[in-house]
């Protein structure tokens, strides 16, 4: 029976990114271990749903995945049962259909069932706009389903694909899928890792272990020819060989002791095994466009991505949203955390005082988890606690990172009121957002959103400030573009539709509504994105 939708929109306020994927292939090393710390660093790319699969090099491919969060879904024992010497990781948000078990990750195909030439174990980030039409091929061809997730649509096109190398199945299904996807997959001796050709979603190559004596590696983590050869398990333990993972933010690395090597390109194919990592760029020359909501909010603030370091890219973000709107106030306070970077650097360039105008209460979940507006409430209240003796009396600049339904920015305004301020500036670090992402993205339908047909004054009026001003896109990419990676900054190398409304891909808004993946007609299972 196909999942039908428990939870809508209504229940939520503000974007959320539906994954985090992991991959890790270390023989000599615990690799469910190392990747339940990975996944525990990325918890915040998903908090539904984690799952680990893990394989020992030759042997069969065990899959442990579950509904909640990481520390709640694994168990020390599941760990020990979870051993091997390569593993793939995943953290999931559901968009807009139901929480199912069925439709956490990865996903795995057994060879000789449902039409698969393979074993293999797939975690997949992002959202697919020709799900619909896959699926129903597949159908046609008699291939089955045990999830309604287009992610287990690429798990299959892989798994039933001809050719006897992976690799090769991979370069032929790559060029087939349409919209975002960073993904991880593995069979019973190797890791991969392929990203779509736009390189929509983030993903990174990391390198586990010490790189004395390994043999020259060039920038893309390769070897190169003629480098001298690292020496063989027989020749020192496997425990010091250097070995390579895959993860959505740098992040997940620093918390195991690997190190950032470089992001995986778009439309490359990262292969990880016993020969260490073999690249192949299966697709060259598509319009870059990375999403620069990474940017503004999704990542974590000490991750890398494209030569960035984002906590600095958001603090030059509060800065250039102070040139762009100064004010006369007293004090900068920040909605915490995802405000925190750029009302330090809003502070910075104002030469005016930062304080902590609410205490946040790290142990209550996130309020868009709970449903109905009543408790959604209730949860802020639970959530942020003002301080009047820092904010009584006081014109406050507040600096949040985003506003999509402003059901929140509303309760936090009307807070800090209540709470003695004088005045309430909002400065957002992102400009207004008013079109729903078909890349990856959870967000409310255009009609949702707070922006949508609304000046800013207008949208000022009904939160309740005294004024609001959000950051320019030009401002974004100011911010973004001081890097020194090789990723070019500005609007050609990047999606910003949820601002602009003008999608990179071709066919976007037809192909794919926010509820389009749920009942497809003449399917025989509603699909939920990634």
């Amino acid at each position: 029976m196909g999942v039908r939708p428990a939870g809508r929109a209504e229940d939520r306020d503000g974007p959320r990114d539906e994954c985090g994927v992991f991959g890790i292939y270390a023989p000599g090393h615990e690799v469910s271990r190392l990747s339940y710390f990975a996944l525990y660093a990325l918890q915040h790319r998903g908090q539904e749903s984690a799952g680990i699969a893990a394989a020992d090099r030759g042997g069969q491919i065990v899959t442990r995945r579950e509904l909640g969060l990481v520390s709640q879904v694994f168990s020390e024992n599941d760990l020990r049962t979870l051993a091997g010497d390569l593993a793939i990781g995943h953290v999931r948000y559901s968009t807009t259909g139901s929480n199912a078990w069925e439709n956490s990750q990865p996903v795995q195909r057994s060879e000789g069932t449902h039409g698969s030439h393979r074993e293999l174990a797939l975690a997949h980030n992002g959202n697919l706009i020709n799900a619909v039409q896959l699926h129903g091929e597949l159908l046609e061809r008699g291939v089955t389903f045990s999830s309604t997730s287009d992610s287990e649509i690429v798990a299959a096109l892989i798994a039933t694909h001809p050719a006897e190398r992976i690799e090769d199945a991979i370069a032929e299904v790559l060029p087939r899928l349409r919209g975002a996807f960073s993904i991880v997959a593995m069979t019973k001796d190797r890791v991969l890792a392929f990203r779509d050709p736009h390189g929509l979603r983030p993903l990174a190559l990391g390198v586990l272990g010490p790189l004395s004596g390994a043999g020259e590696t060039d920038d893309a983590g390769e070897r190169k020819e003629g480098a001298a050869q690292a020496p063989t398990g027989s020749e020192r333990g496997e425990n010091d060989r250097v070995r390579y993972c895959v993860a959505s933010e740098s992040c997940a690395f620093d918390i195991i002791g690997a190190r950032h090597l470089r992001d995986v390109r778009p439309g490359e194919l990262v292969s990880i095994g016993e020969d260490g990592v073999q690249s192949r760029q299966v697709v060259s020359g598509a319009r870059r466009a990375f999403c620069v909501f990474e940017y503004i909010y999704f990542a974590r603030p000490d991750s890398r991505m494209n030569g960035q370091a984002l906590q600095v890219a958001r603090g030059r973000m509060g800065e250039i949203l102070w040139h762009e709107a100064p004010v006369e106030a007293d004090l900068v306070i920040a909605v915490p955390d995802s405000g925190n970077p750029a009302a330090r650097g809003l502070a910075r360039a104002a030469g005016l005082p930062q304080d902590d105008g609410f205490v946040k209460n790290r142990y209550v979940a996130r309020t868009f988890i709970q449903p109905g507006q009543e408790l959604r409430k209730h949860g802020l209240r639970l959530k942020f606690n003002p301080l009047p003796e820092v904010i009584a009396g006081r014109r406050l600049v507040v600096v949040d990172d985003s506003i999509v339904r402003g059901n929140t920015t509303r309760q936090i305004v009307a807070m800090l009121r209540d709470a003695g301020a004088s005045e309430v500036h909002m400065r957002i670090s992102a400009p207004p957002i008013k079109h729903p992402c078909h890349y990856g993205i959870d967000m409310s339908t255009r009609e949702e959103m707070i922006a949508h047909g609304r000046t800013t004054a207008e949208v000022a009026a009904e939160l309740g400030c005294d004024s609001l001003h959000y950051l320019s896109l030009e401002g974004v990419y100011e911010a973004v573009g001081a890097g020194t990676g090789a990723h070019p900054p500005g609007r050609q190398s990047h999606c910003d539709a949820c601002f602009s409304g003008e999608y990179p891909l071709d066919g976007t808004g037809e192909a794919n509504g926010k509820y389009a993946l749920e009942e497809p007609a003449g399917s025989a299972l509603p699909l939920v994105r990634a």
